[in-house]
């Protein structure tokens, strides 16, 4: 069975080529056999899994306890509200205090950049993270990359346009690396304001033309305005935003014919993308996107726990 060399997933960057495409292998598997609903699932059967979410979260939160119960583990969503960090125990308290508990895979969700990486580096067991700050999102560039090549077969040669707050964005960041990594290109597009400044040094192409930066791309990934990690920086006028950057019908005749439409979710109606599109099962893929992030974390906590299971 294929093996993964590092005991967590806190970056693309901790995952080799290969384990990518052995990541997306299994996913795929997986996805198959979801679909037939009455799949019986015992693989990870006595693991536990312990999922802590310091932010909101709905899709991640839910696909990730979801996967564990269809592998067989032992899941757990801790209340961070009600947690005893709100009597001023320590992050590294609770942390440890999970541990002690025999969980075999921590899934961590924290707003602030770097903490996923402090709390594996204070850890023996697995740690997944699903999301970062600012910084990273590794599995949902993974549903993302599945989505894809299910859809277009590779993820080689393919253009894909990344548009809307690229700056307070770890899931454009985790993208980025993941395309270019299985030989794709990235197209940026931004106003100048939610445009990181050291986006030259990123290997992408960068617009801040929305009808420019489509053009010839297979693949539109839309994200929203992210309001909450907006400091200095603020767009008020929802409307002249959508007009500039929003996502349509009519807006699509500039990219592909067959462009595919994508959204890492939640989304903003009449923001950064139109409802009608949002809703037109041929164009976009948002459900589709679910529903693989189901299987790619299945997929993850599989590969990690391996020589658990061997044990």
């Amino acid at each position: 069975m294929t093996t993964l060399k590092n005991k967590s997933i806190i970056d693309i960057n901790d995952l080799s080529v290969s384990e990518i495409n052995s990541i997306l292998d299994l996913a795929e598997i997986y996805a198959k056999q979801n679909r037939q609903r009455n799949t019986p699932y015992h693989k990870l059967q006595g693991l536990g899994l312990i999922n802590v979410f310091f932010e909101n979260s709905t899709r991640t939160l839910m696909s990730f306890e979801l996967a564990g119960k269809k592998l067989g583990m032992h899941t757990i969503n801790m209340d961070v509200s009600t947690s005893s960090l709100t009597k001023g125990e320590t992050l590294k308290d609770t942390i440890k205090t999970i541990e002690s508990m025999l969980a075999d895979v921590i899934v961590i969700r924290h707003s602030q950049n770097g903490v996923v990486k402090m709390i594996d580096d204070m850890v023996d067991c697995c740690v997944i993270n699903a999301g970062d700050g600012t910084t990273s999102h590794p599995t949902q560039a993974l549903l993302d990359a599945l989505s894809i090549r299910n859809k277009l077969e590779t993820l080689k040669d393919i253009k894909v346009a990344i548009c809307g707050d690229i700056k307070h964005s770890r899931v454009a960041r985790s993208n980025i690396k993941l395309i270019k990594m299985l030989g794709g290109n990235v197209n940026i597009i931004a106003p100048k304001e939610l445009m990181p400044s050291d986006i030259n040094n990123w290997g992408v192409s960068a617009f801040n033309d929305m009808d420019e930066g489509i053009k010839d791309c297979d693949v539109i990934m839309m994200l929203r305005l992210q309001i909450e990690r907006m400091q200095e920086t603020q767009i008020s006028d929802k409307h002249s935003y959508h007009k500039l950057y929003g996502l349509n019908h009519k807006r699509l005749d500039n990219a592909k014919k067959n462009v595919l439409v994508m959204h890492p979710g939640p989304i903003n109606r009449g923001v950064e993308i139109s409802a009608e599109l949002a809703d037109d099962k041929e164009r976009t893929l948002i459900n589709y996107q679910v529903e693989m992030g189901v299987a790619v974390r299945m997929a993850c906590l599989d590969l990690l726990t391996t020589k658990k299971q061997n044990r």
